[in-house]
């Protein structure tokens, strides 16, 4: 994903001079971008710090500013940065963070990435987005050319099936029903939506009828459309990242504000650090996120509330 949203960026770099990349120690990543503007790339070395600040000056200089790295030296090393240099003063910087959850498993727990999306968006005038496919990406990246205010884009493995067909509308701040049912319902972001497409299918089999939900925007939350699912019987969210802030969290405050009836069941990581290392599907297997354990979790409430009346 995040290799086809850096493309469009490319192309809207080479017709606007006002766009520029930067990044903290990650240049060999955007071998083409050099190649084809390379006035606009930066490269600060390892110092995240200083990439935020920079940004900030150079967004008040009315340029439109991109900034790549690893999301937990992205968002969390250089926070008070972007609390200050960015939010407080709504500019127009986009954080481009690669390996949402456990992309970069193998580094182990300091390069998973876990609690951005809750620190992200607990900071004003952010918006928080998580493409799920390659199209979503590709809209998403055209979208924030003209985004105004800063942005926090968390892109998790390269390696995802589109689950969108080519004529679906995606724009940042609204979701995207999938799949229309009426007893259940999944709401997946990012890098889980592909398995959250299979859990769909799978219960669907079994005679559930399941509507599923792209929620690509996490803040601004698009709360019209949770108002249409609130005569399910159950509703999931489905993350790679801590039940705690994230996805699962800004759903659960909407509902009970939305003063909904029915089940509740937040389905991501625990609220604790991996002790594990190893690649992408050995530790969400580990954490019961892979289309299997995802089903035993919802079907474990089948009993209770029969899904299938």
């Amino acid at each position: 994903m995040r290799i086809t949203f850096i493309k469009i960026l490319k192309e809207a770099a080479r017709k606007n001079k006002d766009i520029f990349l930067l990044t903290a120690d990650l240049g060999t990543f955007f071998g083409d971008f050099i190649k084809d503007c390379p006035k606009q790339f930066i490269d600060v070395g390892i110092a995240e710090s200083n990439m935020i600040g920079l940004a900030a000056g150079m967004a008040l200089a009315k340029k439109n500013v991109y900034c790549y790295s690893i999301i937990p030296f992205l968002t969390m090393r250089p926070l008070e940065q972007i609390k200050v240099g960015l939010c407080a003063h709504n500019l127009n910087v986009k954080l481009l963070g690669a390996g949402g959850g456990f992309a970069y498993g193998l580094e182990g727990m300091t390069h998973h990435a876990i609690e951005d999306i809750a620190i992200m968006r607990s900071l004003p005038n952010m918006t928080v987005v998580a493409p799920g496919d390659l199209l979503e990406a590709e809209a998403i990246a055209k979208e924030s050319i003209n985004y105004k205010g800063p942005l926090y884009v968390r892109f998790g493995q390269d390696k995802t099936p589109n689950i969108h067909k080519n004529s679906t509308k995606i724009k940042i701040g609204k979701g995207i029903i999938i799949n229309k049912g009426n007893k259940i319902a999944l709401i997946a972001t990012g890098s889980m939506l592909s398995s959250a497409k299979i859990v769909c299918d799978n219960l669907i089999r079994q005679g559930i009828s399941t509507t599923l939900i792209s929620m690509h925007t996490i803040k601004p939350l698009d709360v019209n459309l949770i108002k249409k699912i609130l005569r399910h019987k159950a509703i999931f969210t489905i993350e790679e990242h801590s039940i705690i802030g994230g996805l699962g969290g800004a759903v659960a405050e909407t509902l009970l504000e939305l003063n909904y009836k029915g089940l509740f069941k937040r389905i991501g990581l625990p609220d604790e650090y991996s002790c594990y290392k190893g690649s992408h599907d050995y530790l969400c297997k580990k954490y019961c996120l892979t289309p299997e354990t995802i089903i035993n979790q919802i079907l474990k409430f089948n009993k209770k509330y029969d899904f299938k009346k």
